[in-house]
């Protein structure tokens, strides 16, 4: 019988040992939370739902701005593509032409003058389009970075 009255009093001395706990334990549960704790921690939950909702519209607003930028890159691309159609139809039309020229020449040295006019005729087209095609995308640049700046100061000025 001594080991369980050793067992009984190891187990009482442990129960000593811990009682202070347990009785914090059991003070915790009843312990009421301030009013000024409560009215902090609901403070601190609107405002955090007051940011996201912030965050939320302002993401929002960068979409828009974004969708704004790949509508008009579409656009302009579509325009591109259309550009580069109507070049490619106009070089045909000018090949035909120019083998119908070729066709009508009545000596050599005429299909030389016509093959010749045709070279400058196509060069000075090839120098244009350089031209045009390098103002346009200089103008395209500039315009898109100007509404890239426009839109991101707008979702800058209305989340701050």
């Amino acid at each position: 019988m001594t080991t369980e009255t050793d067992t009984n009093s190891v187990l009482n001395s442990v129960e000593e040992v811990f009682a202070p706990v347990t009785e914090a334990f059991k003070n915790l549960q009843k312990l009421e939370v301030p009013e000024a704790a409560r009215e902090f921690v609901k403070k601190t939950a609107n405002t955090a739902k007051e940011r996201a909702a912030d965050l939320h519209a302002g993401s929002e607003k960068v979409t828009a701005a974004i969708e704004t930028a790949v509508a008009g890159s579409v656009s302009e691309a579509a325009n591109i593509s259309r550009s580069i159609q109507q070049a490619i139809y106009q070089d045909a039309e000018a090949f035909f032409a120019g083998i119908g020229k070729l066709a009508s020449a009545k000596s050599f040295n005429e299909a030389v003058q016509i093959q010749s006019d045709m070279v400058r005729a196509r060069g000075e087209v090839f120098v244009s389009r350089a031209k045009s095609t390098t103002e346009y995308l200089g103008k395209l640049v500039a315009d898109s970075a100007k509404t890239a700046q426009d839109n991101f100061a707008k979702v800058y000025n209305k989340t701050a």
